[in-house]
């Protein structure tokens, strides 16, 4: 198996043209844990929104996100 989950050589493609990420997707994409994932969207570290009952993270939040914590590293 893979890191991923997913067995060994099968490559997941996620579809970039996506606005909206599930938890899931969004971890895949910051290559973290999906435990971690859904400590910063409890946290509200990690913006999301709710569409009816379902929790998505908005595709732009995940570069929003990371350009924090690249502000965060400099100023320490």
């Amino acid at each position: 198996m893979a890191v991923n989950g997913s067995p060994e050589g099968v490559v997941e493609t996620v579809d970039p043209t996506l606005v909206l990420l599930t938890v899931e997707e969004a971890a895949r994409r910051l290559g973290i844990g999906r435990t971690t994932c859904f400590k910063l969207v409890a946290t509200g570290v990690l913006e999301t929104v709710t569409v009816g009952r379902l929790r998505r993270v908005p595709a732009d939040a995940v570069p929003a996100y990371v350009a924090t914590l690249r502000r965060t590293a400099l100023a320490a």
